[in-house]
């Protein structure tokens, strides 16, 4: 039975990249050592770094003055080095899910915050509309894909105040205007590497202007000036990141990536809402491309047990539950997804539907 990789993180990676990694593993540049037991210090791991680097550059188009860096901590961690390093007096959030609240909970660590809006009311089942961002503001942060609640801004916000976004969850799946933003950041295990690195693009001019005392690692200057390199990095995943990134410029760049995550999401949106038994749960202008949750209607609630262990164990669709705090069902489709998975899926659907 053939799996379809629907885990909504650590997620799906495409075969080339787990293929090149494993063959580093055993074999890393010609060098007859592993991956895991190279010194990041040596010249081949340092031509890693340096392309994965220059690639990230390139598909983004990320302008001069801006710097890309390789870090640890997850985009847990970022909550608080970003307030650590940009936050002198006010900063203004978005709440939007629970990783933004949490960004939100560190952020009050440092100084003042404005949160400017909330879809707590409906489990973040929304994006809120209509909301002022002060422009007195240190920045304006909001993370832009919701993987609990499948929700997503797949816009940047046209605000006065800079921006910081977490895009753990979408980067590389649509263009972005970097030179609006002070600071993008993200956990790179849904998009682009295994668990274990962070990536965060960051405008140099922004940072060196709060007052108080901030540890040498907690310091984007620290990675800045050391190329990433300030401490041993999480070498194997920026190895596989750099060949995810190689496998998107092969694609046809971000746009290629953006349209195939359209198509594929237009797919299944279109299934659930012409579904009998499912419902999505995430309002319809605010539908995540990344990650699609969905339940049963009311009256077939208790058919939510059947289907997950139908489409599971009978048809191999893993990952597929929804998380704790929503339930019902969540399929994430990162760009690493192939629209064949996606048509599994409604197949899956289709034929349960019929059977009930």
């Amino acid at each position: 039975m053939k799996k379809h990789n629907f885990y909504a993180g650590p997620s799906i990676l495409d075969q080339s990249v787990i293929k090149e990694t494993a063959c580093a593993v055993l074999n890393f540049a010609g060098t007859g050592l592993s991956l895991l037991e190279v010194s990041h210090r040596s010249k081949e791991f340092d031509a890693v770094m340096t392309e994965a680097n220059q690639l990230f550059k390139e598909l983004l188009e990320i302008p001069e003055g801006y710097e890309v860096v390789f870090v640890g901590g997850g985009a847990s961690m970022q909550f608080c080095m970003v307030p650590f390093n940009l936050l002198n007096k006010k900063a203004a959030y978005l709440d939007t899910g629970t990783w933004s609240s949490k960004a939100i909970k560190e952020a009050k660590l440092f100084g003042e915050v404005d949160v400017v809006a909330s879809s707590k009311d409906k489990n973040y089942t929304y994006i809120p509309k209509n909301y002022t961002v002060p422009e007195d503001v240190d920045y304006f942060h909001y993370t832009s894909n919701n993987t609990i609640y499948g929700t997503e801004i797949r816009k940047d916000p046209d605000v006065k105040a800079r921006l910081v976004c977490d895009m753990s969850s979408d980067i590389f799946s649509r263009p972005i205007d970097v030179s609006k933003y002070d600071i993008i950041y993200g956990g790179a295990q849904k998009n682009l590497a295994p668990a274990g690195v962070t990536f965060a693009i960051v405008r140099k001019d922004a940072l060196g202007h709060v007052e108080r005392e901030i540890p040498t690692m907690l310091k984007y200057t620290t990675h800045i000036d050391k190329g990433s390199m300030f401490n041993t990095p999480p070498v194997l995943p920026v190895y596989s990141a750099l060949q995810t990134l190689k496998w998107y410029k092969e694609m046809g760049g971000v746009k290629a990536m953006q349209k195939l995550n359209e198509e594929k999401a237009a797919i299944l949106y279109d299934a659930i809402d012409n579904s009998k038994l499912f419902v999505g749960t995430a309002e319809e202008d605010a539908r995540s491309l990344m990650n699609v949750c969905f339940v049963m209607k009311d009256e077939y609630k208790e058919l939510e047990a059947q289907f997950a262990d139908f489409a599971i164990k009978e048809r191999g669709m893993m990952g597929i539950k929804g998380h704790r705090s929503v339930g019902g069902f969540r399929a994430s489709l990162y760009n690493a997804m192939p629209k064949s998975s996606v048509e599994a899926l409604v197949a899956c659907m289709k034929e349960f539907e019929q059977k009930h």
